[in-house]
């Protein structure tokens, strides 16, 4: 066998072996599996607050006191205490949520049981405004479930 044979051989096989183990991610499970995971909470979420229904919108969330939200300059936490912070801000009298879309979204899985995702939010109001920022968050998988379990949004 020539030389250059043995070289290409040699490459085709580092490069299958790079392509089998670079779609796995952390443990060997599928990074895709993860991402699409976490991808169906942020989609339902979506939904959820498009028909105005907070509780479900909630649901994406771990319902702990140890749910971290960050906004500006203001750190709430728990469940209970970030619930509240959003219907203060967009169901009180003379408030309206808007319709929200996310963009630009980024989902790193970092082990089989959590990721981190990156993204944009977007709000259509009646009155035309477009209020927008980005966000990180943490989620994990808890009982089976993915839930954002830090939100950092501007």
């Amino acid at each position: 066998m020539a030389a250059h044979a043995r070289s290409a051989i040699a490459v085709f096989i580092v490069l299958l072996a790079a392509g089998t183990t670079g779609a796995q991610g952390v443990a060997g499970a599928p990074a895709w599996a993860a991402s699409a995971a976490v991808r169906a909470v942020l989609d339902a979420q979506v939904e959820a607050w498009n028909r105005g229904d907070l509780e479900a919108f909630m649901a994406g969330y771990w319902n702990s006191p140890d749910l971290v939200f960050q906004s500006g300059a203001t750190i709430t936490r728990g469940w209970q205490a970030t619930r509240e912070r959003y219907r203060r801000r967009y169901q009180a009298e003379g408030k309206e949520m808007g319709r929200l879309r996310f963009e630009d979204l980024d989902v790193q899985p970092l082990s089989p049981d959590a990721a981190f995702i990156r993204g944009r939010w977007h709000l259509t109001m009646k009155d035309g405004s477009e209020p927008n920022g980005l966000f990180t968050l943490l989620a994990r998988r808890i009982n089976g479930e993915w839930k954002i379990v830090h939100d950092h949004t501007s």
